[in-house]
């Protein structure tokens, strides 16, 4: 019973084992089929990748060959917009420029009509602009420098260089130069003397008025008004303040400014630096002399006070900044003063600073003057007497204004 009972047990282990045995295989072979199919399939897709890459190599060789190579393309047509864009640059900057300019340019009207409307003193004809001097492009304002007691002198800049009438309407509408007498008010607002202006003014029309009490004193006042009020008025390129006693020829004037148009601010005279002069008493005294250093120094580099032109930008920041910047005793001075720490084109042209007796033969050789005065006198020495004179040897001709383009 023992025995047949482990005879038993041994053929069912043997069977088991068989029957192991034989799925053992079959998942042997199974797995090896499946392993050489792998290994066969890699080889094809190497090689369909090799041939791949081969062809690709050989198209762009040949696209290389013929000039059409698509990522040079791509370099080359990248490389003509950054160049492109590059070019642009200086463009889109004065456009910007250009654009700023002209919205500081409508702030400061609006806030000169705002203080006035604060102040509740009448907003003056100067100020109301119509609506079509806002489109009107100029190229320069001439502003002449002038006082109550200087009726001959305006008297003898109007017989000379400085067009009338008709002339100077039409000066304004075909060359784009506004030519003006500037004045503020008396003391006495209304009295004889602003009476006597405003019946010249009818005349002539050739005025602007600035809300200012006239004041030798007071002509650093005088320029922030003047430029704030110019700029408010007309869209210019360039603002021009000259005295009344200085001969200037409009046509070079406005070639000598034309040639700088492109320039972002520009400031354009004959410039110098005086010595800061603290004796009390002598003329152009400077009372704030301690603030340019020690006795003997001199100022800053500033353009001298008969004539000097600054650009619409420049004219836009005085207008704007005008209550906040600092009035030094002579205006010249304060003028340059304004522009330390600007990012300012300082052009010297001496020829806005010639004198009475090298302006003829200058004319003579065909290098004609912008400006023409006295040193000495700061100004054509005795103007009333010589203005005449001085326009005859060194004006640039009739002919000179109208035939000028800028």
């Amino acid at each position: 019973m023992g025995w047949k009972s482990k005879g038993l047990e041994s053929n069912t282990k043997s069977f088991v084992t068989k029957k192991w045995t034989l799925l053992l295989c079959i998942g042997c072979f199974c797995a090896g089929m499946l392993f050489s199919d792998r290994m066969w399939t890699v080889p094809e897709a190497e090689d369909k990748v090799v041939s791949l890459e081969t062809g690709i190599k050989d198209e762009r060789l040949k696209l290389v060959t013929e000039g059409c190579d698509p990522i040079q393309k791509d370099v080359k047509r990248g490389s003509k917009n950054i160049v492109g864009e590059v070019s642009k640059t200086p463009n889109a900057i004065q456009t910007l420029d250009k654009t700023i300019s002209n919205l500081e340019m409508e702030l400061a009207t609006a806030r000169a009509m705002q203080e006035s409307i604060i102040n509740g003193s009448p907003i003056s004809d100067d100020l109301k602009i119509p609506e079509s001097s806002g489109k009107r492009k100029y190229l320069m304002v001439v502003g002449i420098n002038t006082a109550f007691s200087s009726r001959k002198r305006r008297d003898s800049v109007r017989a000379t260089w400085m067009p009338q009438g008709e002339e100077r309407k039409k000066l304004e509408e075909e060359k784009g130069v506004v030519m003006r007498f500037v004045i503020g008010h008396s003391a006495t607002s209304g009295g004889i003397l602003d009476r006597a202006i405003e019946a010249e003014d009818r005349k002539h029309g050739d005025i602007l008025r600035l809300e200012h009490v006239e004041g030798y004193l007071e002509l650093s006042a005088k320029t922030k008004t003047y430029f704030a009020t110019a700029a408010a008025l007309w869209d210019a390129d360039f603002y021009v303040k000259v005295d009344d006693d200085v001969h200037v020829n409009i046509a070079t004037l406005g070639a000598t400014l034309a040639r700088h148009r492109s320039k972002p601010r520009v400031y354009i005279g004959c410039m110098k630096s005086g010595p800061v002069l603290a004796q009390k008493g002598v003329r152009y005294h400077e009372p704030e002399y301690w603030k340019f250093g020690e006795e003997g120094n001199k100022y800053f580099r500033h353009a001298t006070g008969q004539l000097y032109a600054i650009s619409k930008d420049l004219a836009s920041y005085i207008s704007i900044n005008q209550h906040v910047l600092h009035k030094y005793a002579n205006e010249d001075v304060s003028l340059g003063s304004w522009f330390i720490g600007l990012d300012v084109d300082h052009i010297d042209d001496r020829r806005l600073c010639c004198g009475t007796t090298d302006c003829e033969w200058k004319a003579q050789a065909g290098n004609i003057c912008v400006a023409s005065f006295d040193w000495t006198c700061s100004g054509i020495c005795r103007s009333v007497d010589r203005m005449k004179d001085v326009h005859r040897r060194c004006g640039e001709g009739n002919n000179a204004l109208r035939t000028a383009t800028f």
